[in-house]
């Protein structure tokens, strides 16, 4: 996802670059038929190993019922697939149940051939002829605008998230919701289990530092799943700013899974959800290492562990000592040099740490986070640094966090800081959780 990177979105010859890769692997690859297993009928595609169904396989053993006799349009990604790794476009478009006249695609694109802060812009899809919309970065009118030209009647959303509020996947949800209150439009979330479980944890939003990596004043753990979100979102916050919520909203849940449950006990299959997260085991730390995109150290772009490598040039064995002394749950580092490809620090030795997540159960990464963050300042402060747009009170959702950090605030009275923001965010989302 984009945070700390140019926040200008990828457009023009960029755009027309992916449009062009696209077609022209389409137009390089023979034809692949329907009947290969595949791109198997969605009844017919054996389950994932586990209990866990997720809402797109409930849809689809139901035969899309949900979806009969509307003009649909989907807003997913690389994550929205079906047991076997059917996508969720290619299996209604292959099932013939639905008329399916649109997809919409976010931040990386609907394919996902986009790096952070970029998207395909619009095209045909070649292997369905779907037409593809961009909407990433775009407003609630203009992606209401892209309803009226599709001349669609419901919007179906399945992305898969990471559990954090500066991912943008949530935020695209929630303007594609607005969009459908400004139009009418009815809504249908085919719900996916949260990677980090259902604890709610860290700062809430100020809705003073409202941006594109936090619309609405959540905490940045929000231990919700996008459908549960949906709800939250359509009575708290759509009636403000839309005038309304959407007439009808309707969550295909997930069967199966606990709030207290991980992602590695799910059986499912883990599809990247944007280039710099490849793995559970990135998505586990990304909830608070991504607050290191407002800092002047590298969070791991550009190596093969983005947001599990934290550095900068000048920085030595010191850090991972220290950090491995405070006897953080669930979490060891080991001290590490490597050579950013791109992003911050491109081509420049650098010096860090990696973090190796021993129980992800025992693992808090927004303390984990604060922990390496005060632990560098004292350690390196020539070193150390926020970015000069002060693009970490945007991640945090205020500047208390870094506030505190310049006053010299310890990690606890950092982490205690937010207990409030929590507990009223808890009693906040309680009406609209689905699953105990």
């Amino acid at each position: 996802m984009r945070h700390a990177s140019d926040p200008a979105r990828s457009t023009g010859a960029g755009n027309l670059g992916r449009r062009g890769f696209l077609t022209a692997s389409a137009l390089a690859v023979p034809a692949l038929t329907v009947s290969g297993s595949a791109f198997a009928s969605p009844s017919r595609v054996t389950p994932a190993a586990g209990s866990v169904r997720v809402g797109a396989q409930v849809a689809a053993e139901s035969g899309w019922r949900e979806l009969a006799g509307r003009r649909v349009g989907i807003l997913t990604n690389p994550t929205g697939v079906l047991p076997g790794f059917t996508h969720v476009v290619d299996a209604v478009v292959d099932g013939g149940e639905v008329d399916l006249v649109a997809a919409f695609g976010p931040e990386h694109g609907f394919r996902g051939t986009a790096q952070a802060g970029g998207s395909e812009g619009d095209y045909t899809d070649p292997r369905t002829g779907v037409p593809v919309y961009d909407v990433y970065g775009a407003a609630a009118d203009r992606v209401a605008a892209m309803y009226r030209q599709a001349d669609i009647d419901m919007v179906v959303f399945d992305i898969a998230d990471v559990g954090a509020r500066f991912y943008t996947y949530i935020w695209a949800m929630y303007t594609a919701m607005h969009a459908a209150a400004l139009t009418g439009t009815a809504f249908v979330v085919l719900d996916r289990p949260n990677p980090l479980g259902g604890t709610a944890a860290g700062p809430q939003l100020d809705p003073a530092y409202a941006s594109g990596v936090g619309r609405q004043p959540i905490v940045s753990r929000h231990g919700m799943t996008i459908g549960e979100l949906a709800r939250l979102f359509n009575a708290e916050f759509l009636p403000d700013e839309a005038g309304r919520g959407v007439d009808e909203l309707r969550v295909i849940e997930v069967e199966g899974w606990r709030r207290d449950q991980l992602f590695g006990s799910t059986g499912l299959p883990w599809v990247p959800p944007s280039p710099n997260v490849p793995t559970i085991e990135t998505a586990h730390v990304y909830a608070g290492t991504c607050l290191f995109e407002g800092t002047l150290f590298s969070e791991g772009r550009g190596t093969t562990r983005p947001f599990e490598t934290i550095g900068a040039p000048g920085l030595d064995w010191r850090w991972a000592e220290q950090l491995n002394e405070a006897g953080l749950p669930g979490v060891r580092f080991r001290e590490t040099y490597f050579v950013p490809s791109f992003g911050k620090h491109e081509g420049t030795d650098c010096g860090g740490v990696a973090l190796h997540v021993t129980s992800p159960a025992e693992f808090d990464p927004l303390r984990t986070a604060v922990s390496m963050i005060t632990t560098a300042r004292d350690l390196y402060p020539e070193q150390w640094g926020w970015r000069a747009d002060e693009f970490i009170d945007r991640l945090a959702g205020s500047d208390r966090l870094r506030l505190m950090v310049d006053a010299g605030a310890s990690p606890a009275e950092i982490v205690e800081s937010w207990d409030a923001d929590v507990a009223a965010f808890r009693a906040r989302r309680e009406p609209y959780l689905l699953y105990r």
